[in-house]
């Protein structure tokens, strides 16, 4: 998976990854940029795992979630967002059940 991460200064991190998605309706979107915040990066993965992402794997740190990213999903109450890669920057960041219904 193309993603990274970032250790913030409480010692909890922020991974952002791009997942494939299977074809819906309504759009094609093979990849969404997913964002996670947990205590560490094990438990983020983890985290997508349980939510049927079950192949989901960093490899580097290739690309890390950018500031704006990170302050959606700090700021988002399940610290667990999602967007289409090809998205605006003014679309917002929407919550994981959206995601589920796209399923």
């Amino acid at each position: 998976m193309t993603g990274g991460f970032v250790a913030l200064p409480d010692g909890s991190v922020v991974v952002a990854l791009y997942l494939h998605r299977p074809h819906h309706r309504d759009w094609d979107g093979s990849r969404v940029r997913v964002i996670v915040h947990a205590a560490n990066r094990q438990r983020a993965l983890t985290r997508l795992r349980n939510l049927g992402f079950r192949s989901v794997h960093l490899r580097g740190n290739a690309e890390p979630p950018t500031s704006d990213e990170i302050t959606a999903v700090l700021h988002h109450p399940e610290g667990l967002v999602w967007r289409r890669p090809d998205a605006a920057e003014t679309d917002g960041w929407q919550a994981v059940r959206a995601l589920r219904r796209l399923s």
